[in-house]
């Protein structure tokens, strides 16, 4: 699962900003499972929306 399928999906289906996105990328590491938990603490996504993001991940081929 790519970086790019993760963010498209933030942006599209939660609505997630870029500059929310930006943040994290910055704080985070290059991986992109990271980025989820990133997000949420920094309290850019609520916990529903990181449960969302997890099972979304879950679907997604490796």
């Amino acid at each position: 699962m790519g970086k790019a399928l993760l963010i498209d999906y933030l942006r599209g289906e939660l609505a997630i900003s870029n500059s929310a996105i930006a943040i994290a990328l910055r704080h985070g590491e290059q991986d992109a499972s990271q980025l989820p938990m990133i997000l949420w603490q920094y309290g850019l996504v609520t916990l529903e929306q990181l449960n969302l993001i997890f099972d979304w991940l879950q679907t997604q081929p490796t």
